[in-house]
């Protein structure tokens, strides 16, 4: 945006020290010769030395008053100067700390030294604006290194095949198609669940009452072949818990949750329990599942882009694309929500996620 140019805060807040100390110069000076005036005699008889009058009075203290309000006015000038540079001084700093940001310098902090003003408030609120934003472009850039990494796997796999179909025309065609149904297929995944993402991150979707129970139990329907397949015991327990938000989005929550307990599981013969509940103004939603013992260090991991820890890494057709916990995220934050997430003493995830409830 441009301006027109105009005062400099300095030269303002210089030329208001200089007018209000000249304004208090000038009402003192009247006020004391208001009081002179008062009580001298406006008589001849200080013509003859006996005592002052008005006319002798004027024309001694007029000129040391004009002295007095020129020097006040010049003091004024030159000590609001310097007054008010060093008021301005820490504003200076935080203008150039903004202009450094504003060039992509996001490492550079202020760090004001001194006690506790407005002026350090700002600095500070200012640091701490930095190292959110840093924070936060630090992880776009990685998430977008990390899907462009995993968007470009399956093209190369895809391209390998067409070029190995190219260069032996003998090469069994439905293996080849095969093959590449999947690799599509998965590429197809990954870019659906992105999108999910960016439109979870986004926020922008219409709100409506929905029933955590409900959705729980259309999760658990969808899955439940995958834990038969699997040997695993899905059960959902609970009353009905209300909150608002996307159905949608929230059904795709429930989903992950559930899909990745039952993948993330024992062999055979485990178990996976969701429970749904109203406590207080909050609707409740836990997911727990038995499995392998994780890591409390692997645990803060698993809510990351593409962050996929060795102990929950699959290799068969529901390896999945490392975005499940990141979408719940996603959505457990859009909603103003919470998600925890504790390892089982006895191996496996405990998954608590809560929103704001309704009447």
């Amino acid at each position: 945006m441009t301006r027109r140019p105009g005062l400099s805060v300095r030269l303002r807040l210089t030329l208001s020290y200089a007018g209000f100390l000249a304004v208090a110069g000038a009402l003192l000076l009247a006020v004391v010769w208001g009081f002179l005036l008062r009580y001298v005699p406006d008589n001849p008889q200080g013509l003859l030395g006996v005592s002052p009058n008005r006319y002798l009075l004027v024309r001694t203290f007029f000129p040391a008053a004009a002295v007095a309000m020129a020097f006040l006015l010049v003091f004024g000038l030159v000590g609001g100067w310097i007054l008010a540079g060093r008021m301005l001084a820490p504003l200076t700093r935080i203008t150039a700390a903004t202009r450094r940001a504003g060039n992509g310098s996001l490492s550079h902090r202020i760090r004001l030294e001194g006690r506790q003003d407005e002026f350090r408030q700002l600095a500070d609120a200012f640091d701490t604006m930095l190292e959110q934003v840093e924070s936060h472009v630090a992880e776009q850039q990685r998430f977008a290194a990390n899907a462009s990494h995993e968007l470009r796997t399956p093209l190369a796999i895809s391209q390998t095949l067409l070029d190995v179909a190219r260069r032996d025309p003998t090469r069994d065609r439905d293996e080849l198609l095969a093959r590449l149904r999947v690799v599509n297929t998965r590429a197809i995944d990954l870019t659906e669940a992105l999108l999910l993402l960016g439109r979870s991150d986004r926020g922008n979707f219409a709100r409506e009452s929905v029933d955590l129970s409900l959705v729980a139990e259309e999760a658990a329907e969808t899955l439940l072949p995958l834990a038969e397949q699997r040997g695993i015991t899905l059960d959902v327990t609970g009353g009905a818990t209300r909150t608002t938000g996307s159905a949608e989005l929230l059904l795709r929550m429930v989903t992950n949750l559930v899909q990745n307990a039952v993948v993330h599981n024992l062999p055979a013969g485990g178990s996976v329990t969701v429970h749904t509940e109203a406590q207080g103004d909050a609707s409740v939603l836990r997911v727990e599942n038995t499995g392998h013992p994780l890591p409390p260090e692997l645990v803060p991991t698993l809510t990351e882009p593409f962050q996929r820890g060795t102990e929950r890494v699959r290799t068969d057709e529901h390896a999945g694309v490392g975005l499940g916990l990141a979408i719940v995220h996603s959505v457990v934050r859009a909603h103003d929500g919470t998600l925890d997430l504790v390892p089982r003493p006895a191996g496996g995830l405990l998954v608590t996620v809560r929103l704001p409830g309704m009447p």
